[in-house]
């Protein structure tokens, strides 16, 4: 069914054409447009993405030299700068949003997992700091002479699929963004302690989920019960109490759990907070661990995706690029699964970023490659098929 086709070609029809165009007539993105339309930008940006494009002078170039490869890749009848720029200004973002957010869940459902240790849906929620030059991105003044933007991400621990991105300047503090977080009864929700504030916290109490939350240092807790622990294990403490405190007992005003543990890793002891009294302080421990899975999931976006650098300066530029970074990543997610591969997404997108203008079948790709020599394809390949 593939024969003939380019890798890019195949991958995309992975997306949904009819989806993605009920979003545009939402926005009414097409109107006034006769050649170069949403679908067209969306095609060019995930193209971007995947071929790790530093500039959106570097992206024009790489599709000027194939040209007339441009109608069966999808990006119309002609691509040129001008017009990629100003469809990143003007067109609105919310229509990239809404179709990451499609991916989103299309992505969760595929890669569902029930061989996590603790039955449930478990989140991480945390944001990363991308820096941007405030002569260049006016609008994202962070400190004096410093501009950046936050991206507020909420990461299905389950599935590494991030369920809830929040898209503000630096210089909103990371607090605010749990007032945004689309809670879940029932779910376990893990903070790290730069998001300690019991008021918000009470909230989640009072929603019936858990949290599961680094303590702070100056921590003022009374001591009600001492609950039960293993002396095998690396918990120190697990006890049952109320916050002391004017301010702290009316904001969270019923008992929590708060637990010490000794993380042999790190050589240090870990002091955590829960409204949960059903999970083993052992449980507890192990879930905070996951925790670290959202600073991986960013590390690995920043590296292998570009949102460090960006193709357009206009804030609804940037939002655009970042929520096409996370369309491709649910793009090879869906893909990876669709196909039964067996490699990780990082693989995945490794193979894919130099193969893209090839005919082979996707099924093919992977089994003939060796992934010990994508990196030195990626290298030198990539940089001969597209300039």
């Amino acid at each position: 069914m593939n024969k003939g086709k380019f890798v890019y070609s195949q991958i995309v029809e992975f997306l949904p054409h009819r989806v993605f165009d009920t979003i545009v007539q939402k926005y009414d993105g097409n109107r006034y447009v006769k050649h170069f339309t949403c679908w067209n930008q969306l095609l060019v940006m995930v193209f971007g993405q995947l071929t790790n494009r530093e500039s959106l002078r570097d992206l024009i170039v790489a599709i000027d030299a194939h040209s007339k490869k441009s109608y069966h890749l999808g990006f119309g009848k002609s691509v040129t700068r001008s017009n990629l720029a100003k469809a990143n200004e003007n067109r609105d973002c919310r229509i990239f949003e809404e179709f990451a957010y499609y991916l989103i869940g299309v992505a969760r459902q595929k890669l569902g997992n029930n061989d996590f240790k603790i039955k449930g849906k478990v989140y991480a929620f945390d944001s990363t700091t991308v820096d941007l030059c405030l002569s260049v991105f006016w609008w994202a003044k962070f400190r004096k002479n410093k501009g950046g933007v936050k991206i507020h991400t909420l990461l299905d621990i389950t599935t590494q699929i991030p369920v809830f991105l929040h898209i503000t300047t630096a210089s909103v503090n990371d607090m605010n963004a749990m007032d945004l977080i689309p809670y879940e009864t029932g779910a376990y929700y893990i903070f790290d302690r730069g998001y300690v504030d019991y008021t918000r916290l009470y909230r989640i109490t009072k929603l019936e989920s858990s949290f599961i939350i680094r303590a702070k240092r100056n921590l003022k807790f009374e001591v009600i019960s001492h609950n039960l622990i293993d002396d095998a294990t690396d918990v120190l403490a697990d006890q049952t109490g109320l916050l002391k405190g004017f301010y702290s007992s009316k904001e969270y005003p019923e008992s929590l759990r708060r637990i010490a543990f000794y993380d042999r890793d790190k050589n240090t002891t870990l002091i955590f907070l829960t409204n949960n009294f059903e999970l083993t302080a052992e449980q507890v421990a192990m879930l905070y661990k996951n925790r670290w899975q959202i600073e991986l999931f960013f590390k690995w976006i920043k590296q292998h995706l570009k949102i460090k650098s960006f193709w357009g300066t206009s804030q609804n530029a940037v939002k655009i690029q970042i929520y096409s970074a996370i369309i491709t990543y649910c793009l090879v997610a869906i893909v990876g699964h669709s196909l039964q591969i067996k490699r990780t997404t990082y693989e995945i997108l490794q193979i894919l970023g130099i193969s893209l203008l090839e005919r082979t079948p996707v099924n093919e790709l992977f089994t003939n490659i060796d992934i010990n020599n994508v990196k030195e394809r990626k290298d030198n390949q990539l940089t001969l098929s597209l300039f």
